[in-house]
């Protein structure tokens, strides 16, 4: 007969950072105000939105005759469109995401993209939307029990250097989120948003760095190594590439910028030195503009 002891240990282990991410990204939910998620159009459901007067076309049975008896003008009651959207979410969980310029005072990159990302889905959840996470064969579902398992699927590790987003699962007319450094191939994510806005998918791309990758604070003779240990530079002046990395990066987040642009998406890039909580509260909003759109 197996011993069970030696699996219990892995599977403790490897559950151990799952309540404390669940946790916290619910706490980080709860700092946000939430109302309804507005849809802000008009159709068919059970919220009030607003009244407007009366227009040709519109049906007698539809007119709120108290509200109309109020004035001399004729009002309809409009309700928000109810119909819950599907958003299906990728975070990059290579090797680079690991990275953190100062383990005491910084989480690593990957740490605060799960958070937000979970934290996210959290409050989509709350509001009604069906959230799923891409490369996980985890399709888009409400309930807490998604939620449990979205958090159980984040913790996960992968073994490459760098990700690239993975758009398995998007269904036409849906949303998504992306979050990664984006630091690797950008043909990847060319394809990814190209892809997506081929089949109407409208979304939000958060590009994760730790403030060291956006200053270049680093002098004199210095090593420079991938996360996953394939790749390796070294320099005695480290000082005399900070200009030439500095326009590199200005460039790649211009052109994150402009594919988003073109393919109707929201692009924000985040510190891990800044408020999680600033950034889950531009995600929330982001993810209206977009349904807006």
């Amino acid at each position: 007969m197996t011993d069970p002891a030696p699996l219990r240990a892995r599977a403790e282990a490897e559950a151990a950072p799952l309540p404390p991410l669940l946790a916290r990204a619910e706490h980080l939910a709860g700092t946000v105000l939430l109302g309804e998620h507005g849809r802000r159009r008009a159709g068919m459901g059970d919220d009030f939105w607003q009244y407007r007067p009366v227009q040709p076309g519109d049906a007698r049975r539809d007119i709120d005759w108290r509200r109309s008896a109020r004035s001399d003008t004729e009002f309809v009651r409009q309700r928000e469109w109810q119909i819950a959207q599907s958003v299906l979410i990728w975070v990059d969980d290579a090797a680079a995401m690991r990275f953190s310029s100062d383990a005491q005072a910084l989480p690593e990159k990957a740490e605060r993209a799960r958070l937000l990302a979970l934290a996210v889905a959290v409050l989509l959840n709350r509001a009604g939307e069906r959230v799923g996470l891409s490369g996980h064969d985890l399709p888009p579902r409400r309930g807490e029990v998604q939620i449990a398992r979205l958090a159980q699927a984040l913790v996960q590790a992968g073994d490459a250097d760098y990700g690239a987003p993975r758009t398995a699962g998007l269904l036409p007319q849906g949303r998504a989120l992306f979050v990664s450094d984006f630091l690797g191939d950008m043909a990847p994510v060319r394809d990814a948003l190209t892809s997506a806005a081929d089949r109407g998918v409208r979304g939000v791309l958060l590009q994760v760095l730790d403030p060291a990758e956006e200053a270049f604070p680093y002098r004199g003779r210095t090593i420079f190594e991938s996360m996953g240990g394939t790749l390796a530079h070294e320099t005695l002046k480290a000082s005399e590439l900070r200009a030439q990395y500095l326009a590199r990066l200005a460039a790649r987040k211009d052109e994150l910028a402009r594919l988003c642009a073109v393919a109707g998406w929201q692009y924000h890039c985040h510190h891990t030195s800044d408020s999680a909580q600033t950034a889950l509260l531009w995600l929330y909003r982001a993810f209206d503009a977009a349904e807006a759109a």
